[in-house]
């Protein structure tokens, strides 16, 4: 039996509330079902609680992070994981949980905390050279730069702003706006001339951004030397639409005119309906793929813009990374969907037996035709999920889902589930079972937690200052309270603040405490109910602000529900 428990606080935080016995008004049972709001599933809430245990580590230490290629240069890296992070949480905030603002800005800006961190963009000195790899043309090693933002990288910059936007979209808290908000500090112990320090804010940041897409004709920044890849682009452009949002400005519109217009011109959307590999600057020229990796992973966030284009090519764009056969939907490693693809165009479409296609694919896959160009698979498991998630693709995505819970070697550790690092290619069955961090870690979470047109709907309706003001939100409590939430909600209707928390299983004999402070509250009666039952009813003055404690035993769930009595 649950040992939950209540009191209504008489700190200065509950300042002006009064303390009542029960109001007649006030009926002894809650007097709804809270079956009616959708609450998270363990596993939801299991993502959240690995994305909180992994930021927070002691600063330096990546446990169940570390990149396959270790420097932090493949699409693995500690950034991309940090980013998708923040992502899913933010779409887990905005569309599931919208009441828990002090559980998600502490989450988020840990998140960010750690981004800041050189172990994520130290990599840039060394990649700051460029190479060869990505400009033929170079005959020598250019000068390098520490300063990770200042030119180039947008794989981090990118991912930087949009982090740094939603912080504010979402709590409407603007830290990172303040001159000098954004430091990077250089300062390896034994080499150099002395620390380094550069500073930003989120505004001066994508000033910065502007200035390069303006320099390379609109077609994007780069992200290694030379090199412009169209998914790295579109975080700083949806970062851009919050920002004039909270600015009362509408540059991103100019942003991307000038974009569609460029990648166009440029040619970085192949026949075959995949983004082009990158585009070169000093050769002018779009580099082929034969990968579908970067298109999904792009597919998922620019559907918050141009739905309609993305929503027309995805099924082409993915045709031999995602195969129907036996029943269900299965990934393909890269070099088998890239052989795959070549049958289905030899074919003129795809094959009516798409088992013994895919049979011929794997056989043909070892051909130097077909090999991956860089030692390292590419991150295609959780960025193709995170694709299916936005486009609301349930059928392909629970299968997919299934085959991680069934193949991948799922792990709970300290409440949060992940699936760890799997290096081999392929199992005894021959299915795809290779896993890096970044889906492992966070892309799998976020399309477990995203929402059909979950970048869409918030780059239409973003939240704002004054929607933000006008509803009640939670404040006091957050995962490091050892709870998970399941729900958060504010129904206006019924003008009630519903919260489930469930402590996860761990090695804990006594009830979790746990502080709930409801702000925004109108000046009335309300009525505190617990896992159904009547508490106290309590009057909320001007001050708006009412607050509840609440243990929560080992393993159980429990809701608090205030609403107007």
């Amino acid at each position: 039996m649950s040992t939950t428990t209540t009191s209504i606080a008489t700190t200065s935080e509950a300042r002006g509330t009064t303390l009542r016995a029960a109001s007649p008004s006030a009926p002894a049972k809650l007097p709804f079902s809270l079956d009616i709001y959708p609450k998270l599933d363990y596993k939801q809430a299991g993502h959240l609680r690995h994305f909180h245990n992994l930021v927070t580590q002691a600063d330096g230490e990546w446990n169940h992070m570390g990149p396959l290629d270790g420097s932090g240069e493949w699409e693995d890296a500690y950034r991309y994981q940090l980013a998708t992070m923040c992502y899913a949480a933010s779409v887990a905030h905005y569309h599931r949980l919208p009441l828990l603002r002090s559980v998600f800005r502490t989450l988020v800006r840990q998140m960010i905390h750690k981004m800041l961190h050189k172990s994520v963009w130290g990599y840039w000195f060394l990649t700051s050279h460029s190479g060869k790899k990505l400009d033929p043309s170079l005959t020598e090693l250019r000068k390098p730069w520490a300063d990770p933002v200042k030119e180039e990288n947008i794989m981090y910059s990118g991912h930087l702003l949009l982090m740094t936007s939603l912080y504010a979209m979402l709590f409407d808290d603007d830290e990172f706006v303040e001159d000098k908000s954004i430091r990077f500090i250089w300062d390896p112990l034994f080499w150099g001339m002395g620390t380094e320090t550069f500073e930003y804010s989120n505004r001066s940041l994508q000033q910065v951004i502007l200035a390069q897409m303006e320099k390379n004709e609109w077609v994007g920044v780069c992200c290694e030397p030379n090199a412009v890849f169209v998914v790295c682009n579109q975080f700083p452009i949806i970062a851009m639409r919050y920002n004039d949002i909270r600015d009362g400005t509408n540059e991103v519109e100019k942003v991307l005119e000038r974009y569609t217009a460029a990648l166009e011109k440029k040619g970085m959307l192949q026949n075959d309906g995949l983004w082009s590999a990158a585009f070169l600057v000093k050769q002018r020229v779009a580099a082929p793929t034969k990968q579908g990796t970067h298109t999904a992973w792009n597919n998922a966030f620019m559907n918050a813009w141009n739905s309609s284009f993305v929503r027309q090519n995805w099924e082409r764009q993915s045709t031999g990374h995602l195969v129907r056969a036996n029943g269900r939907t299965v990934l393909q490693a890269t070099n088998v969907a890239a052989a795959y693809r070549s049958i289905v165009a030899e074919n003129g479409g795809v094959p009516e037996d798409t088992s013994a296609a895919l049979v011929k694919a794997k056989e043909l896959s070892t051909q130097d035709a077909y090999r991956h160009p860089f030692p390292f698979q590419s991150a295609s498991r959780g960025l193709f999920m995170m694709m299916l998630s936005e486009l609301g693709r349930r059928e392909e995505l629970n299968d997919l889902l299934d085959f991680a819970d069934q193949k991948l070697s799922p792990k709970w550790e300290r409440g949060g589930l992940f699936y760890p690092r799997k290096d081999d290619f392929f199992d005894s069955a021959g299915d795809y079972v290779h896993v890096e961090p970044h889906s492992g870690n966070s892309a799998i979470g976020y399309a477990r937690l995203n929402v059909e047109d979950g970048q869409k709907i918030m780059w239409e309706h973003p939240w704002t200052k004054e929607g933000l003001n006008s509803r009640p939100w939670v404040e006091g409590c957050s995962l490091g309270d050892d709870v998970d939430f399941l729900r958060g909600v504010w129904d206006t209707e019924r003008r009630a603040a519903i919260v489930t928390l469930k402590s996860w299983e761990g090695d804990f004999e006594k009830p979790k405490d746990v502080r709930i402070v409801v702000r925004g509250l109108p000046m009335a009666e309300w009525a505190i109910y617990v896992n159904g039952d009547l508490q106290h009813t309590t009057d909320v003055d001007s001050n708006g602000t009412l607050e509840v404690k609440v243990a929560v035993a080992p393993s159980e769930e429990v809701d608090v529900v205030v609403c107007e009595a």
